[in-house]
């Protein structure tokens, strides 16, 4: 029986597909298999020795101490692209508000909702909250993953000119991209011809700051930037003193802070961009899949921190082994399985960085006192296995 600790309500969509005789879940259970968390902060949180894998529904995982796991063999998976039509979906809905005074509009209307002549003082008033078209105008996706494709390409539907900026493009997201998308060999040429600029590529030490008062410097003047990837890509106070003094045009956010609360020509939104019943259901689906998929097989995608790995199934046994990325460690872990007279009927070794994650499929059981001396080379971080131990 394995033991599922939810951290967060967890859509029932996602739930259900635990097998109800393979599965106990919890937001209270001791010693759990996995974790499932949505927005819950665990990098303080103790996790238990017992934990082989944490799901994050959802693509963000900055609420999770993923080196911490890493260096205890918790592989960590996050669901990219369960949410991304939902904030693809606000990305437009966020061009058309940096561009034409919508909201302006909107709030000026229920405040003349007592006047007898409305009708009249709209005609008179409308020229205020007048905004450009999108057709024509072009867009720089900044992040070319789930999300970056779907903006862009829906981009060109309505007949912007989308320019694409992203040096690590996967050749899954390469293969669901407009051929009219054009690439921007650096993000300083993107910015330049741009007159959108929209973000969506994760946080790190790389892009923290990414955009800031240099970068603006380049941009189109009252240029729209839409950024509802993370907070921290902006520079909150260059983006202010930028959309201030007229450099820039409006900063649509999904991330909202005192400072560009402060800010008349700063759009904030209460970090909607995932929250549709769909993009819930879609992301407690996926990682609940992975969870499983993990736990009973030893398949890992999606994961923040461990290769992708997987191995079809085929023989009744299975050791799972992760291990740092040194020289030798196959040859050693294969070496004490030999020594048992236990033979490896197929093996799969995958290493990202500086780990490594081995799935070992045997006919013949393991024992206790193999893995033992296996859990004793320098270098392994943890082992399991899948199928009886005897």
């Amino acid at each position: 029986m394995f033991r599922i600790q939810t951290m967060n309500k967890i859509s029932p969509l996602g739930l259900d597909l635990f097998p109800k005789d393979k599965y106990e879940i919890a937001n209270d259970i001791p010693n759990p298999d996995a974790i499932l968390v949505r927005s819950a902060d665990l990098n303080e949180t103790e996790i238990p020795s017992s934990v082989q894998a944490i799901a994050r529904a959802g693509a963000g995982y900055n609420n999770i101490p993923v080196q911490r796991c890493s260096e205890s063999g918790i592989v960590v998976f996050n669901t990219p692209g369960a949410n991304a039509n939902a904030v693809k979906e606000l990305t437009l809905a966020a061009m058309l508000l940096s561009s034409r005074d919508i909201i302006g509009g909107i709030n000026w209307t229920s405040a003349a909702a007592d006047k007898a002549n409305i009708a009249d003082l709209v005609e008179k008033e409308k020229s205020k909250f007048a905004g450009p078209e999108l057709s024509g105008k072009t867009l720089g996706v900044v992040g070319l993953g789930a999300i970056g494709v779907m903006v862009a390409n829906d981009a060109i539907a309505l007949g912007m000119e989308v320019i694409g900026y992203d040096p690590y493009i996967s050749v899954e997201a390469a293969w669901h991209l407009s051929s009219d998308v054009a690439r921007a060999d650096t993000l300083e040429v993107l910015l330049a011809k741009s007159d959108y600029v929209t973000l969506h590529l994760p946080l790190s030490d790389t892009t923290k700051g990414l955009l800031n008062a240099e970068k603006f410097n380049l941009m189109k003047k009252n240029a729209r930037i839409l950024n509802f990837a993370r907070n921290a890509l902006v520079n909150d106070k260059d983006i202010t003193e930028a959309l201030e003094s007229g450099n820039l045009g409006v900063y649509v956010t999904d991330f909202p802070t005192p400072e560009l609360l402060a800010c008349k020509k700063v759009i904030c939104i209460p970090h909607l961009g995932a929250s549709t019943p769909e993009a819930e259901d879609n992301c407690a689906i996926m990682a609940v899949k992975q969870l499983m998929n993990y736990l009973e097989f030893g398949t890992i995608r999606n994961s923040v921190n461990f290769p992708r790995c997987r191995l079809e199934q085929r023989f009744p046994y299975r050791l799972i082994v992760v291990n740092r990325n040194i020289p030798n460690m196959v040859g050693q872990i294969t070496t004490n399985l030999a020594g048992a007279d236990i033979n490896i009927e197929d093996l799969i070794n995958h290493h990202r960085d500086e780990y490594g994650f081995n799935i070992i499929d045997t006919a013949q059981p393991i024992p206790e006192s193999v893995l033992d001396q296996i859990r004793k080379v320098n270098g392994i971080i943890r082992v399991q296995v899948i199928g009886k131990c005897i």
